[in-house]
């Protein structure tokens, strides 16, 4: 049974800072990929960041320089760091897995448009940036 549970959205000010949490239990496949997406109000849901079992990262440019993914693998907890928030990153967040999937999959496709590359996803957590 793959679970995922996501953590540490809040409302912040523009300017400010967040850390989300995935914590994940997992069947171990041999290879896998994992990622952050959300879906802001008016948007479709698009990808933020993905890494494979390789250590591959992708962030979206609309983020990058903002937003850093990070993991702890023994854990098995998935992170992304939000900085320098913006109200246009207001919405849901969500944590994805996808066994079998690698990194170059996905940067073909583009990050943006990966989230239909996975098949289970967490519950969500939601971010609002407002004044």
């Amino acid at each position: 049974q793959v679970r995922l549970v996501e953590s540490g959205g809040a409302s912040v000010q523009p300017g400010g800072s967040l850390r989300f949490s995935c914590a994940a239990s997992l069947y171990d496949y041999d290879t896998y990929s994992m990622g952050w997406f959300r879906h802001a109000p008016v948007n479709d849901r698009e990808g933020i960041a993905s890494f494979d079992d390789g250590g591959r990262i992708i962030i979206a440019d609309s983020v990058q320089w903002r937003f850093t993914l990070s993991r702890d693998s023994r854990k098995k907890i998935l992170y992304l760091q939000l900085n320098r928030l913006k109200p246009e990153d207001t919405g849901m967040y969500y944590c994805a897995y996808q066994p079998k999937l690698r990194l170059f999959t996905i940067s073909a496709l583009g990050i943006e448009k990966a989230d239909r590359l996975f098949g289970f996803w967490g519950q969500g957590t939601r971010v609002t940036v407002s004044s």
